[in-house]
């Protein structure tokens, strides 16, 4: 009788544990996104276990997935989890990250299958960025850490997205523009080249910033102005 013998490292990697914060329409739509890489094969893959937020959905089942509790339950866990942060909002996001302490959480870049990110593009990325389908990334970019690009984003050469940016769906960034930590761009919203948006600052919906804005306004318009205090 022959016998086959396979090490430890001819088996299949196991799939890793993952969580989302944020039951609502965007953890839903991340949800979607960690399914598309495992059909991808992206390996090992991704074991999503479910949802946790600090208010309880009014079911207890999202996406045909439990609800898990509280940010505090999540802070318990008692093994390695990695957590994806589904909350639109570049403040609300930080002040999430900030409460989730557990030495046991980490926190991947989950970037979609159909995104184009290839070494020779020259792109960083910080923990627990989350890029969706339709994005488009060109080169010598910058993305800090807990970065949001919902559907359908531009971002053109020689950018910088400091920590907690926040893109809604088709906002565009062109090159060597630089939004400070925080900047939340409405949909369709755009930063033209070169142009520099402070820290948390809102851009709304259809804006267009074509000079620099400085930090902790919102701005509506085109060209954008900020709106009056």
């Amino acid at each position: 009788m022959t016998q086959l013998f396979f090490s430890e490292y001819d088996q299949p990697e196991a799939a890793r544990p993952l969580v989302i914060v944020g039951a609502g329409g965007l953890g839903r739509e991340v949800a979607v996104l960690v399914r598309q890489l495992n059909e991808a094969g992206a390996a090992p893959g991704w074991d999503l276990r479910g949802f946790y937020d600090d208010a309880a959905p009014r079911q207890a089942s999202i996406a045909g997935l439990p609800y898990l509790g509280t940010s505090a339950d999540l802070n318990a866990t008692a093994q390695p989890l990695h957590v994806a942060l589904a909350v639109g909002g570049s403040a609300s996001r930080r002040a999430l990250r900030a409460r989730l302490t557990s030495p046991l959480l980490h926190f991947p870049v989950l970037v979609h299958p159909a995104v184009a990110l290839e070494s020779y593009q020259q792109v960083s990325l910080g923990e627990g960025c989350i890029i969706q389908q339709g994005c488009i990334l060109t080169t010598d970019i910058s993305l800090g850490r807990f970065v949001l690009l919902n559907l359908g984003c531009t971002i053109g050469h020689d950018a910088v997205l400091e920590d907690f940016c926040s893109l809604m769906p088709h906002a565009n960034v062109g090159g060597a523009a630089h939004l400070a930590a925080g900047v939340y761009l409405g949909t369709n919203a755009t930063v033209i080249q070169g142009v520099q948006v402070g820290a948390d600052s809102i851009v709304g919906a259809g804006a267009v910033a074509v000079r620099d804005l400085p930090g902790g306004i919102t701005a509506v318009g085109v060209p954008a102005r900020a709106l009056a205090n």
